[in-house]
């Protein structure tokens, strides 16, 4: 009898639309289907008015508060998903009650430091820098993310025509902006920028930078200034993005300090990875940090590039395996595709004939040798 297989697992991918908050959700819920088999639905949280804006414990009737868009199921007896991972401050209203509301069918994961007691949720994913323990805390090192082998290929694809020409060495350049702990000044802009130019015109290779949304306007136009004339490419925003093919190219990559997310990336490539100081500071951030230079991931960046190796950073790929284990769903074995090739029927052999050569007739006997006849004693005189 044949069983059954199973269906596949319906997991949603909840943020709040922010492209770095999504793409940990994403990155993680992929990671899961390429384990086994699922259907991921990202769901995107709007509130309506204010009320995203307010601590989650004063959104006492979330449901109430979202938009249309947001999808999220009203009912128990609704479509609600086996696996409901979420990230940032917005979903947290959702997150909480989501087991609840799903009458205990769902589980929940939320990624990043939730700054809620962890028991609110199935199984909460931080950075291992935030310093959270409990059973059902997993810390990793950075974030998850969706950049694979796969990907980067495919998306170097898309610019192969643009980046094969370039000269190497390729530098990758990672340029993020300002936050809660770090800014990035003219003056500092100027310094990278100085940093990065000089060791790549005495290297005669190429650049490939891109900024984030968070990049001081002054500090992107000094910087594009001062580095245009080197041979590369430079992403201002407009068109396709083309940051996964920067990674996928580069021999080096520098990155800004300021973004867990965009280093954790570069270290999942297996190559060198520089870190650009910024102004401001952040122990948590050291900390991180600290943690890919102790995975040979990292070095803080000293004005020239050189190269090394290491075991890439797969932390994605680790988180999607114990949640798997949470929810007691057995990972199966890959498949290995055993080609059998019939041998062909080996072809009579004719009987060799028989040369001169192979003859070898056996040497005639010798006659016996004749008796001797005894000669005659001579007279003694």
């Amino acid at each position: 009898m044949v069983e059954a297989s199973k269906p596949p697992l319906k997991v949603w991918a909840v943020s709040d639309g922010r492209a770095g908050i999504e793409a940990q959700v994403v990155g993680l819920s992929e990671a899961i289907a390429r384990l086994v088999p699922c259907e991921v639905t990202v769901k995107r949280v709007g509130w309506t008015g204010s009320i995203g804006r307010l601590p989650w414990w004063l959104n006492l009737l979330p449901k109430r508060w979202l938009t249309p868009e947001s999808g999220i199921p009203r009912n128990k007896d609704d479509d609600w998903p086996d696996l409901w991972i979420a990230a940032g401050r917005a979903t947290l209203p959702l997150s909480i009650r989501a087991k609840r509301w799903s009458g205990g069918k769902t589980f929940v994961v939320q990624i990043q430091d939730p700054r809620v007691p962890a028991t609110m949720f199935d199984l909460v994913i931080p950075p291992k820098h935030d310093r959270l323990t409990g059973d059902n805390i997993l810390p990793i090192t950075g974030s998850p993310h969706r950049v694979t082998p796969q990907r980067l290929e495919t998306e170097y694809a898309a610019f192969a025509d643009v980046i094969d020409p370039l000269p190497q060495p390729r530098v990758a350049v990672l340029i993020g902006g300002k936050s809660k702990a770090f800014d990035l000044s003219s003056e500092r802009a100027a310094q990278i920028a100085h940093s990065i130019q000089i060791p790549l015109e005495q290297d005669g290779g190429s650049l490939l930078m891109t900024f984030s949304r968070r990049t001081p306007e002054p500090a992107r136009a000094l910087m594009t200034a001062r580095l245009r004339h080197l041979p590369g490419m430079m992403w201002s925003g407009e068109g396709p993005n083309p940051y996964f093919a920067f990674l996928a190219a580069a021999d080096y990559i520098l990155v800004t300090e300021d973004s867990a997310n965009m280093a954790t990336e570069a270290a999942s490539t297996g190559k060198p990875v520089f870190v650009l100081k910024m102004d401001g500071s952040s122990l948590k951030f050291r900390m991180f940090h600290e943690e890919l230079e102790s995975q040979g991931a990292a070095r803080p960046y000293g004005g020239a590039f050189h190269g090394w190796t290491y075991a890439p950073v797969n932390e994605t790929d680790r988180a999607a395996r114990e949640v798997l284990a949470r929810i007691g769903v057995e990972i199966p074995e890959p498949v290995v595709e055993v080609a059998v090739v019939e041998e062909a029927a080996k072809p009579k052999r004719k009987p060799r004939a028989k040369t001169v050569q192979a003859v070898v007739e056996a040497p005639a006997e010798k006659p016996a040798p004749k008796p001797r006849k005894p000669r005659a004693a001579k007279a003694k005189a």
